[in-house]
């Protein structure tokens, strides 16, 4: 039995199933990519793979269950505050997966150790993740971050110029002072705990870091309470995709 077609939605031609799962608002291609590997995913009753071209008139099941057509494109911004962890796991009381708008799965783009507090954008549409998302992009993300003891000249310089984090030297990047010891920082990469480490490197440690901009969508405060997402305005959206 073909699945669904939502008007608008129809698909002129098959595509790589990866991209297909990313369009449907399962997860990103690397998510879709590491469900396929898993063998999660079955494309006409048996294990599928990379290759695989499908449309809508195929039946594709994640874990037993068939995924049902495209998924109109839903944006939000989420304030998430310390204590959850991005990770979606259902089974971690701490996840975000327990955090999300309930309409439809939606996964966030640039993730915020569970430490770390701010601005999440939570979508189902794969290629806005993939855009933002990828390295070769460089979209800004810019935090503000306190340390552990007043800041001197020397930290600015070096967090400037790039320092080491597990094995590669960080792109050069924005670094000022807002205070004797909170700085901003603007980044385009998203290493592991990368500023964090950074940090660490020049010897300090991170006390508060709040993610306040993603490209050019700001971090609402007084509009966006911790732990509260809303729903992102068309002109949000072509922000983000510009």
């Amino acid at each position: 039995m073909a699945a669904p077609v939502f008007p608008g939605l129809v698909m002129s031609a098959p595509i790589r199933l990866a991209k297909y799962l990313s369009h449907a608002g399962v997860c990103s291609r690397r998510g879709a990519s590491r469900l396929i590997d898993a063998g999660r995913v079955t494309v006409n009753g048996r294990a599928a793979n990379h290759i695989d071209h499908v449309s809508d008139q195929d039946e594709i099941c994640l874990d037993g269950q068939r995924i049902d057509g495209l998924a109109p494109k839903l944006y939000y911004a989420y304030h998430k505050p310390v204590g959850i962890d991005c990770k979606l796991k259902t089974e971690d009381p701490s996840s975000l997966v327990h955090h999300l708008p309930p309409e439809q799965r939606t996964y966030p783009i640039g993730r915020l150790d569970k430490d770390s507090r701010g601005l999440l954008i939570l979508t189902n549409d794969g290629e806005l993740c993939n855009r933002l998302a990828h390295p070769d992009h460089s979209h800004e993300k810019e935090y503000w971050v306190e340390v552990d003891k007043p800041l001197d000249k020397a930290f600015f310089s070096r967090m400037s110029a790039g320092v080491p984090v597990d094995g590669t030297l960080t792109r050069p990047c924005v670094c000022t002072a807002l205070s004797a010891t909170r700085f901003k920082i603007i980044l385009t990469q998203g290493l592991n705990r990368q500023i964090r480490k950074m940090a660490r490197y020049c010897g300090y440690r991170v006390v508060d870091l709040l993610r306040v901009r993603i490209g050019q969508l700001h971090l609402d405060l007084t509009r966006l309470a911790e732990n509260q997402f809303t729903e992102l305005t068309t002109e949000e959206v072509n922000l983000l995709k510009k």
